[in-house]
Formats: structure tokens, sequence, C-alpha cells
């Protein structure tokens, strides 16, 4: 007699949420090689940023000393030599020493003083600034993000509704640019129905701290820039999210899930919108990591201190220490939020996952 061969588990391919040509669960191997390969990347990524961040400022016309030079004409040849060289812009070093030099302080947390800011260290002024760039930004680019793909989700599951005019009105307020949009925002609810302030973080005479009145009036100032991202970014999640949420719905294992006779909301969200989001999460990546450095027009309008802000005082001041401090803020930024990318997406296609293995 012929022995009979136990079958192995099998998962059921719908179950599994996706196209995958198959479904056996097997012994899940770690990707070295992938993490290795992303691992190298990665650090190449951000040693060319930082060698580019180190160039770019010393290819413009001036320095920082002689713009202070410029308006305080009082200061010594020997000060000015001294600033020179605290700022590592000193005449006597080559370009490859002042890059080791660069290095070597970066390494140990030295990101320099600006002289902008009073010899500040460049740590000190960036942490004062960044909370205010990503507590507004940040937390209006993830409402913008989760009301969009939600919405984008239902308009999709739901097309030929009434809700497919949400998309032109939408994609209508996206196309308007983003100064214009938060001009009328201050004519209408500031200046006129005074909902709002008009800019600034607080109110004046305001000290930063822990307290429920400075709260409140961090909140009250943030409100209409926060609104005014949220309408201007939310087209462009719910277009996306609709758009594939109609190519995820004709595919098999969404009809085998109708045919089985799975609830809608459970067909919905379990196999049709966990699939068509994996494109979102590598723009909503990019998103979050442009935070820190996108936001300059927002400030300007808004008068709000932040990132952006600081960034272009830096750059017409060329305090070089200042500007490399918040481009490589905004690297970091950038490299984090795709990593994270990248785990989310093998996280939600375990077809990613079987590829790297």
């Amino acid at each position: 007699m012929t022995a009979v061969q136990p079958q192995l588990p099998t998962e059921d391919a719908v179950e599994a949420g996706t196209t995958a040509t198959t479904a056996v669960r097997g012994r899940s191997r770690v990707p070295w090689r992938f993490l290795a390969g992303r691992a190298a990347f990665y650090l190449f990524t951000l040693w060319a940023a930082v060698t580019i961040n180190f160039v770019l400022p010393r290819m413009m016309k001036g320095d920082a000393v002689s713009q202070y030079l410029s308006r305080n004409r009082n200061v010594s040849p020997e000060a000015a030599d001294a600033l020179r060289s605290l700022l590592g812009l000193d005449t006597d070093k080559t370009l490859v020493q002042q890059y080791v030099d660069y290095w070597v302080l970066l390494l140990r947390g030295d990101l320099g003083v600006s002289l902008l800011h009073g010899l500040r260290p460049v740590t000190e002024v960036i942490s004062q600034a960044l909370p205010w760039t990503v507590g507004l930004v940040g937390f209006a680019t993830v409402v913008s993000f989760a009301v969009g793909t939600v919405g984008g989700a239902v308009v999709g599951w739901r097309r030929g509704s009434r809700l497919d005019a949400l998309i032109p009105v939408t994609t209508f307020l996206a196309t308007i640019p983003y100064f214009w949009l938060g001009l009328l925002g201050i004519a209408l609810f500031s200046v006129n129905l005074r909902w709002f302030p008009i800019g600034k973080a607080y109110g004046v005479g305001m000290r930063p701290e822990w307290s429920a009145e400075f709260v409140g009036q961090v909140i009250h100032h943030g409100t209409l820039p926060a609104v005014t991202i949220v309408i201007a970014s939310l087209g462009g999640w719910m277009l996306g999210m609709r758009n594939m949420m109609l190519t995820v719905l004709d595919e098999d294992y969404v009809t085998v899930a109708q045919a089985k006779g799975l609830p809608n909301s459970r067909v919905l969200w379990r196999y049709a919108a966990r699939n068509a989001v994996l494109p979102q999460i590598q723009s909503f990546a990019l998103s979050i990591g442009f935070i820190v450095g996108g936001t300059i027009v927002m400030e300007m309008v808004f008068s709000y201190p932040g990132v952006g802000k600081l960034l272009l005082d830096a750059t017409n001041a060329k305090d070089y220490a200042l500007m490399q401090g918040v481009f490589l803020v905004i690297t970091l930024s950038v490299l984090v939020a795709n990593i994270l990318a990248d785990v989310a997406y093998a996280f939600l296609d375990p077809r990613t996952r079987q590829t790297e293995a």
C-alpha cells in the first residue's frame, strides 16, 4: 500500500488579501540581502546629501561673515578672521580640510553656531523652530492623508453615486495656489469675520509655557493655517485613492470575497482598501519627509515661526552653519520617512515580503 502523505495546511488566497500565486504559509526567513542592500542605499544617500549640503553653500557668492561685516563696520580684521575660523570658513584650510572638519564635528553632534542668531548653537536654534513646523504641518498632513484616503476609498466603492461630486470639488480646491488660498482665508475669517488671528503662533505678550491659556492660543492661531493645508492637499489624496480603488475592485480576489458572502465593510477595508492604499504609502512618506522644509510659503503668509522661515532667513544672510543644519534635518526626515514607508509597505503587502525573502 502506498502511504498517504500528510497535506500541508493551506490558506485561502482570498484570506491573504492578495493575488499571490500561492497561499501556503511557509517558514519565514529574514531577508538579510534585502536589508543589507537597503541599508547600503540609505547610507550612500546620507553621505551624498551631507556632501552636497557642504558644497552648495560654499558655491554661493559671499559668506555670512561678509554679510555681517557689511552691517557692522567696526569689527576688526582679527575678529573677522576669528569668526571665519569659528564658522569653518578659514581661508588657510583647503576645501578638503574643511570637509573633513565638517564630518568630524557632525559625528560629534556639533552643527556649529549661527551668526544670524548671535553665535547661538545651530542645534538650539533649530530645536526651537522645529516643534512649530512639525506640530502644525505634520498634524495637517496626517489629517489630510487620513480624510482623503478614507474618503477616496468610500467614493471608489460607491462609484456612480452622488459622492463622485466630491472629487471635482476637492480637485478644484487643490489647483488653487496655496498662498492665494491662505490669503483668502485671512481676508475672510481673520479680517472680516474676526474668527481667527491674522498670523503668528500665539498672542502678543504671551510666553511659551505649558499652560491652558498658552495651548489655547497656539490652537487658535494654528487652526486657520492647518485647515488651509488640509483643504489644499485633500484633493490629491482623495483622487489617488479613488482611482486605485476602481482598479482594485476589478481584481479576482475582491470578486471571490463578495461571492463568498463576506460583509461589504470587510471586503472594502480588509481586501480592496488594503491593497489600494499601497501607492498612497510612498506618497505619504514623501509628504512627511518634506514637512520640515516645504513650509516656507505657509510660514511667510501666516508669519508662523518655523523651520521654513528659518531656512529663508539663513539663505538671505548666507549663514552656512544654519543652512547646513536645516538641510541636514530635512535630509534625515526624508530618509527616516522612506524607511518607515518601506516597512509599512512590506507589512501591508504580503507579496513584498515573499519577494524580498
